[in-house]
This record gives C-alpha cells, structure tokens and sequence, in this order.
C-alpha cells in the first residue's frame, strides 16, 4: 500500500511572508522550504505520496501551491476566504482540481466560535456539498465549536489537524481528552497523528511524554480514521524527520500490519479522495 504523508508545508519566504512566525522562536523556519528539501527525507522513508498544506491565509498561495510539481505531492488542503457573500458553488467549481481541501487558522481568530458563525457553516456546508475536505487547525479552546460545526454539517468530511493541539509541555490532559474524544464520536471526522512533538519540550521531550496523546486519539478514532503527517518543516523545530517517523510508528504498534498501513496511506486516499462535484 502506498504511503502517504499526509500533512506538510512548502513556502517561499521571499515571495510571501508568513505572518505567523511572529518571534525568535521561528528563526529556524524563516527561509525557504521546497520539495527539494522534503524529497530525501520522503525516499528514506518510502513516502509516496504527500498532501501539501496552506500555511498562510493567501489564496494566491494556494494557486501557487496547486502549481507545485507532483508526485509526490497527490493533493493540497489550501485556504479559501469563507466568509466571503460571494462564495458559492459556482466558485468551488472553479477551483484549481489538484486543490481537495480547505483549511483556515481558526485556532488565531479572536473568537473561539469562529467555526460555528452562520457564515462559516454555510460555506462548510458549500465545501462538502464540492467534494472537499476541511482541515480542523484548532486547539483545546476552539474544539467545542469543531465538534459543533461537524455536527451542523454532515455531509462534509473534517480532518482533525494535529490531534487538536494540546498542552503536552504543560503536561494539560483535560478538557483536550474529553473534547477530542467527543468530536470523534462523529463518524464525519478523521484525525492527523501530526504536530505532536511541537506541543511537547521542544529540548526535552521524550516518547513518553507524546505517546498517550498520540494513543488516545488513536483509540478515540479507531484504526480506520486515522492518518499519518510529518509537519515538515514545523517539526523541526523539535525533531527531525525520521524521528516524526518513529515516533508514529511507536505508536501504531499495537495495531495489526493492515491497520498499519491505512495509517501510513490508505485512510489518507479513501479521506482525501479528490471527488470534486461536477468532475
């Protein structure tokens, strides 16, 4: 089965700033990433094929994404304005076919409740009624309006990013356990096993301290619904590749070889599946 990584990031720091790199913290981000520099690490590995994700509230950047060569790169989760009164089915018709996802940084809106603004459900509702998927890019704070907005809208499918962000550094469980668990209750939603290592110590951290996040989620979404993404280069900040690799290998290793390989690859085709309405 091929495998798939299923989240990770390109940009070009010339061409668009990427305003959430707001400290001295991201100074070992702030230069350009391209598939050149994710290629070696795909190949050791034996990545496939990947699912490039918006890192910027830009539509031009996800024309500019769409336009990057594949393989590997199988589709991209871009960004949309959502609240725009001209967005209609007619414009997600239009958009570029490699584009099978959209994904909006609800997680720095001022208003934890972004996701459930009359708005914002209609063009959920628009999205899924497309064919595309949304990316949840969320935190404990914003979960309760997730599970909210996958609740009002069905008939789309949600990708819960990064396990919803928690506070492992902090060594914070609750309310992120219940939420998560709650949101996967929703037959709709799917979760990334991704990000993790960048909540934890950066420095310090160690398997112990991610594992029993990274095996709730599992457990909460089953073996069906989950997915594998690096976070490259995001990772980076607090370990390298192979790591993020080993790391989600350690923690599927209860489940059997085929629930396995779904994780590494096949959830992530039969969730991403590019079923764009009107195709």
């Amino acid at each position: 089965m091929p495998r798939i990584d299923a989240h990770h990031h390109l940009w070009d720091i010339a061409r668009r700033p990427q305003p959430w790199m707001d400290g001295s913290w991201a100074d070992p981000l702030r230069r350009t990433f391209t598939l050149d520099d994710l290629a070696p690490h795909l190949a050791e590995h034996r990545i496939d094929g990947t699912v490039l994700v918006q890192s910027s509230s830009s539509y031009e950047e996800t024309v500019e994404l769409c336009a990057e060569p594949g393989p590997p790169v199988e589709l991209v989760c871009g960004w949309l304005d959502l609240t725009a009164p001209a967005l209609d089915a007619d414009t997600l018709h239009r958009l570029p076919p490699r584009l099978g996802a959209l994904r909006h940084q609800a997680e720095d809106e001022p208003d934890p409740r972004w996701l459930v603004r009359p708005d914002v459900l209609r063009a959920l509702g628009l999205a899924g009624e497309a064919g595309l998927v949304y990316d949840l890019l969320v935190t404990p704070r914003e979960l309760p309006a997730a599970i909210a907005a996958a609740r009002a809208v069905p008939h789309t499918r949600f990708v819960l990013d990064h396990a919803g962000k928690p506070r492992i550094a902090a060594g914070e469980w609750q309310p992120w356990a219940d939420l998560v668990a709650e949101l996967a209750r929703l037959p709709n939603v799917s979760c990334k096993v991704s990000g993790l290592v960048t909540q934890a110590d950066w420095e310090n951290w160690r398997p112990a301290d991610v594992l029993p996040y990274a095996r709730h989620v599992i457990d909460a979404f089953g073996p069906g619904r989950i997915l594998f993404g690096s976070d490259w280069p995001v990772c980076t900040l607090a370990a390298g590749y192979g790591r993020v690799v080993e790391l989600a290998e350690e923690a599927v290793a209860d489940l059997t070889a085929a629930e396995r390989e779904a994780f590494f690859g096949g959830n992530a085709r039969r969730v991403y599946v590019p079923e764009r309405a009107g195709d």
